[in-house]
């Protein structure tokens, strides 16, 4: 984009006309927490039940089941803490002149939680398959469903942002 091309007022990237760069951070940073506002309660939610399954269900778990589970447990774990993570560091360093620097770090947390969540979803996903229909058609369904996230959580914006696309 040349210097004096400016993204039209729907356009949520970038500085907007007359906006400042104090309120585009603003901007930013809000939308961020907003973002990671909506994916915290499915978050949660896939915790929740990873935390009762072993209770219920861990005797008749085999040595694959416990290792994807421990795995999609951890990764769901690893991945709260990486989306609550930018709301404690704001509130811990209140009022400094950090929100910048916050807003490239919370970027960078929420992406790693989605692969972390990409990963437990898919390891659920199988463990939950497996149990109704069998081991064979739960890796064919895992699978499909990794790639179906990562197509649409990573894939298409990162080929878009290659192709210049807005």
């Amino acid at each position: 984009m040349a210097d004096d091309e400016r993204p039209s007022r729907g356009d949520t990237s970038g500085q907007q006309p007359g906006e400042s760069d104090k309120e585009r951070v603003d901007r930013e940073l809000t939308e961020l927490l907003d973002e990671i506002r909506t994916i915290l309660p499915g978050v949660e939610i896939l915790f929740g039940f990873l935390i009762l399954l072993p209770f219920e269900f861990g005797d008749e778990l085999t040595g694959l089941e416990r290792l994807l589970y421990l795995g999609a447990f951890l990764s769901v774990s690893a991945g709260l803490a990486l989306l609550v993570a930018p709301s404690t560091y704001h509130r811990i360093r209140f009022r400094e002149v950090d929100k910048e620097r916050l807003l490239f770090l919370a970027n960078r947390e929420v992406i790693a939680a989605t692969i972390l969540m990409a990963f437990a979803i898919s390891s659920t996903v199988y463990l939950v398959v497996e149990a109704l229909i069998g081991r064979v058609i739960a890796g064919l369904i895992g699978a499909v469903n990794a790639g179906w996230l990562a197509w649409f959580w990573f894939g298409l914006p990162v080929l878009r942002r290659a192709s210049g696309e807005r």
